[in-house]
């Protein structure tokens, strides 16, 4: 049989069961009693009478012995306790509730505001000390340019964390005449090849830009603005070219990029660096 067919049989059982134990139940009730009425007992009902009597006289006679033993009612008291409260001292009553709650408020008040203070001063005192904002030493002058230039005439800028620039060389006799004229942004140790520090952000809107060593410059991926290797703009939509940090070199040769002296130059026709030479990244 199927899983329906036994379903169904347990419905009909269960009902037969049911019908079955309503109906035993229901034979086994006896038959309705029948009222009865006996005869009235006059004797019966004088005797009531007299008890119910006796009662009322015995419960009458205690509440009159109550009042005569019950003592004389005292008078009330009128006066008035606020004429005759007594003056209490600061000290003796202490601190109220509204007082206690009052200076809570005004001490956690107090100590939200001092540390709003703190973490305002912290966040706009300068960093005086090192990290990005202050000179960076990034290494010996010759060190790097040795890691920058390929022996194939390629460069490979080198990034820095530390100072969030790309270090790329410059012809120094390129200078004269270009949007860095006259400006701290090349060091030199007299080779006639010097580096220089772009800031690694694209100046359209702030993405990190890499290089691109196969077209030898930096092309953003996120909105295609493209730069030679000098960081002068070649295409998208950077409004200028990247922006670059003042370098020097220190008395032990190793080149330092001033990361709190920051400058922009304008887009120029004057090119310092042949682009592309090579095959797009972006």
């Amino acid at each position: 049989m199927s899983g329906t067919t036994i379903f169904i049989i347990g419905l009909i059982a269960a009902a037969l069961l049911a019908v079955a134990g309503v109906a035993t139940i229901a034979g086994r009730r006896g038959p309705a009693p029948t009222s009865s009425v006996g005869d009235f007992d006059r004797r019966a009902a004088r005797k009531d009478r007299a008890r119910r009597k006796a009662e009322e006289q015995a419960v009458a006679a205690e509440v009159t012995e109550a009042e005569t033993v019950a003592p004389p009612r005292a008078e009330p008291d009128l006066s008035d306790p606020l004429l005759e409260r007594k003056e209490v001292s600061t000290n003796e009553y202490g601190v109220t509730r509204r007082k206690f709650l009052n200076r809570s408020l005004g001490t956690l008040f107090g100590i939200f505001l001092g540390q709003f203070a703190l973490a305002s001063l912290a966040f706009l005192w300068p960093k005086l000390g090192s990290g990005f904002g202050t000179p960076i030493a990034i290494g010996k002058f010759s060190d790097l340019k040795s890691q920058i230039e390929q022996p194939d005439g390629t460069s490979v800028p080198l990034f820095v964390a530390a100072a969030q620039s790309w270090v790329v060389p410059f012809d120094e006799s390129s200078q004269a005449g270009s949007s860095f004229e006259g400006l701290p942004v090349v060091a030199s140790d007299g080779s006639g090849t010097g580096l220089m520090a772009l800031w690694q952000r694209c100046v359209h809107l702030g993405c990190r830009v890499p290089s691109c060593v196969s077209s030898q410059g930096f092309e953003c991926p996120c909105h295609g603005s493209k730069y030679n290797l000098h960081g002068e703009y070649e295409a998208g939509p950077a409004p200028r070219n990247m922006d670059r940090f003042a370098v020097e070199l220190d008395e032990t040769g190793e080149l330092v990029v001033l990361t709190g002296e920051v400058f922009q130059t304008a887009r120029t026709t004057n090119k310092t660096a042949a682009y592309p030479q090579g095959p797009f990244c972006v």
